[in-house]
């Protein structure tokens, strides 16, 4: 289709990089060439947008920053919403702040997830990458397959490390929320907020039921970018005094 072009293009231009280097990577990781070449194309993605996280990282923290004023004016203009969203508009401009400045660069990141989900679950571009192995299973084979030979081996450690991942970023959302009223920067009182502040650390397990469904390529994708946004957690979002934030 037409308007999935640009997609399937992106897609083909990166099944070139990811085959160029597992021929690079063969002589050193052999059969695995290409299951290497995935971690590494994913984790260079991951650090060519950092800027675009980093610059996420800095609108939550100026949320968290503004979040005890926030919650005053929710209490002080509770039966007045009009009013309540001249004071709030008017309490980031003076901060020099945006409720929404976390999100936009989480949405300029979406074409490049897509875009690796799109190649690695499907093959779009390089249909062949998904032939190749690792451990004797075929990158493109799915959990749904069946669990004969290696691949409950090679799946449950994938599986298991996901599910490490997704329960240590879940712990670290609730202790931030816990300790500053805030969950990536929104407050997690008031009717609505309450709600989001419990959903939220639920959404890392939703990468555990992904991988149950996509095939193996996809599941080291997976494991590596959620990997990497854990390592990025402990190196961008550690507790910083709040001067520091104020000056971010």
């Amino acid at each position: 289709m037409l308007a999935f072009a640009p997609l399937h293009s992106a897609a083909s231009a990166a099944a070139t990089v990811v085959t160029w280097l597992a021929d690079v990577l063969a002589p050193l990781t052999g059969g695995a060439a290409t299951a290497a070449a995935i971690v590494l194309f994913t984790a260079a993605v991951r650090l060519l947008i950092s800027p675009l996280t980093v610059a996420q990282v800095r609108g939550e923290r100026r949320r968290t920053a503004l979040a005890p004023e926030v919650r005053e004016l929710q209490r002080r203009y509770a039966d007045d919403p009009a009013r309540l969203q001249t004071e709030l508009f008017a309490l980031y401009r003076n901060a020099g702040a945006s409720p929404v400045a976390g999100c936009l660069p989480a949405l300029l990141q979406a074409p490049f997830f897509l875009v690796m989900y799109r190649l690695f679950a499907t093959g779009d571009g390089a249909p062949q990458l998904l032939g190749e192995r690792l451990a004797g299973v075929p990158l493109g084979w799915h959990l749904g397959d069946g669990l004969a030979g290696p691949a409950p081996l090679v799946f449950g450690v994938l599986l298991a490390a996901l599910l490490a991942l997704a329960w240590w970023s879940s712990r670290r959302m609730r202790r931030a929320a816990a300790a500053t009223g805030t969950v990536a920067g929104t407050p997690t009182e008031g009717p609505g907020a309450a709600v989001l502040g419990r959903l939220l650390p639920l959404l890392p397990y939703g990468t555990v039921l992904v991988a149950l469904v996509v095939p193996l390529a996809a599941v080291l994708y997976l494991v590596t970018t959620t990997a990497w946004t854990a390592l990025e957690q402990v190196v961008l979002r550690r507790p910083q005094p709040a001067a520091a934030i104020d000056k971010r």
